[in-house]
């Protein structure tokens, strides 16, 4: 599996606080072992069908979309 990130979410990760910096890749990492582990909550943002929402804590989130052969990762925001 790959991994790729949109420039927004480039720009948006650069400007999060290092603790989220640290936490989203571990949250990566649990992605890439189990798209269904607890800690992500991952699902379906509904507003639209193909993204995915996943959490990295309890105040950020990030959004992704499935493909073929891995991640797309969209953006990553303090969580309303």
């Amino acid at each position: 599996m790959k991994v790729t990130f949109s420039d927004r979410f480039t720009r948006s990760f650069v400007e999060a606080p290092e603790r989220v910096q640290r936490e989203f890749g571990k949250q990566l990492g649990h992605l890439f072992g189990n798209i269904r582990h607890p800690s992500l909550q991952a699902k379906k943002y509904h507003r639209q069908p193909d993204l995915w929402q996943a959490r990295v804590d309890l105040n950020w989130r990030f959004y992704f979309t499935v493909e073929e052969d891995g991640y797309h990762i969209h953006d990553i925001i303090p969580h309303p």
